[in-house]
């Protein structure tokens, strides 16, 4: 999760801190709208920095567009 609070800071500006409460926001957001399955794959893959990519293509499976 943090390679992704950093790029929202690098592309955005805003603080670190404010970064990683928009993160966890849209998470929950997400972990709460999505089938209850999916949560703990979101977890695991935000768990693992190196994992963020594969969790890009995950989300955007599950909404319906191709990488």
């Amino acid at each position: 999760m943090n390679e992704l609070v950093s790029l929202i800071v690098k592309k955005t500006g805003i603080p670190e801190a404010t970064a990683q409460t928009i993160v966890k926001l849209v998470v929950d957001y997400l972990k709460k709208k999505l089938p209850a399955a999916v949560g703990p794959q979101i977890d695991a893959l935000l768990s693992n920095d190196g994992n963020v990519k594969a969790a890009e293509n995950v989300l955007g499976g599950l909404l319906g567009k191709k990488k």
